[in-house]
């Protein structure tokens, strides 16, 4: 990664840094990634437009060092458009991003015995959620957590662990998951992050954040972004830090990152519209993740 400049050459650096990512992508992706999505739908099970993909439970001291997401689980009890609760997204976004991490940074990443991405579901009580380094959740507008879950995930937190959650959009799944949140973290105030916070240039320059939509809102809205009209107008990009400051918990609101991710492969103007923009912003969030 090149020095950043200073004396007003700062976008300039980060827009060519950025380029390159995207052409990199570019030429990689569109025809690596069609072949390689075929081959995890037929490891994975995937049928057609749903999912039959079995949960994939850490085995007992699974931790190897190295970096691998693991998906929250968690109960429902409301449901959104478009969402499928914890499964949503799972388990290609957190496959096809740490196939990026390894690609495109040093960060060695846990693999099984085929050579293929580790990717595991955990609970907020489960003891294996402790050997997670990054957790990540989606559709958390629906989320309840049990007493013991707010525990588990609290002890995680404040022991050093990151959360990030995804793909939530509109005031009411936004109302949902901050009680619940607060609930896990009395105290911690959620605030919007500022545009000099360190998430913010950990590799890439994210001057914004992308509003990105799933693939099927995308196609049969006449590509519009917002998936709740005039209440999802923009992205909100927001967290809660412990006491020194560090993110325990990154909040992507009105936006769904990770499909810039999962449906990498199967359009390729959705690919140029979103995937370099989404890749930056979640390898910036592994980098911090994994440095604070």
């Amino acid at each position: 990664m090149q020095p950043r400049r200073r004396e007003g050459s700062k976008k300039t650096t980060s827009w060519l840094h950025f380029r390159r990512f995207a052409l990199f992508l570019t030429a990689t992706v569109l025809f690596a990634l069609v072949l390689a999505s075929t081959a995890w739908a037929q490891r994975w099970g995937r049928i057609e437009e749903g999912y039959g993909v079995p949960e994939r439970h850490p085995p007992e001291n699974f931790s190897d060092g190295a970096f691998t997401v693991c998906k929250l689980k968690y109960r429902s009890v409301r449901s959104e458009w478009l969402g499928m609760g914890w499964a949503t997204d799972y388990p290609y976004a957190g496959i096809n991003l740490t196939t990026r991490v390894a690609e495109l940074t040093k960060t060695p990443v846990s693999r099984d015995t085929n050579g293929d991405p580790n990717y595991w579901v955990v609970t907020a009580d489960d003891p294996a959620l402790f050997q997670c380094p990054y957790v990540m959740a989606a559709d958390v507008g629906t989320l309840h957590f049990s007493p013991v879950e707010v525990e588990g995930l609290r002890k995680y937190l404040l022991k050093g662990g990151f959360l990030w959650v995804d793909d939530f959009w509109g005031t009411p799944a936004w109302q949902q998951w901050s009680s619940e949140i607060t609930r896990v973290l009395p105290g911690h105030p959620i605030f919007d992050i500022p545009a000099d916070h360190p998430i913010r240039h950990t590799m890439f320059e994210l001057e914004t954040i992308p509003q990105v939509t799933a693939i099927q809102n995308w196609r049969g809205s006449g590509y519009s972004t917002s998936e709740r009209g005039s209440d999802s107008p923009h992205p909100n990009f927001r967290a809660i830090a412990d006491e020194k400051g560090r993110i325990m918990v990154l909040m992507t609101h009105n936006t769904d990152i990770a499909d810039s991710w999962e449906r990498e492969s199967e359009d390729r103007e959705f690919f140029m519209q979103f995937s370099p923009a989404g890749y930056a912003v979640g390898l910036n969030v592994v980098i911090y993740s994994l440095t604070h």
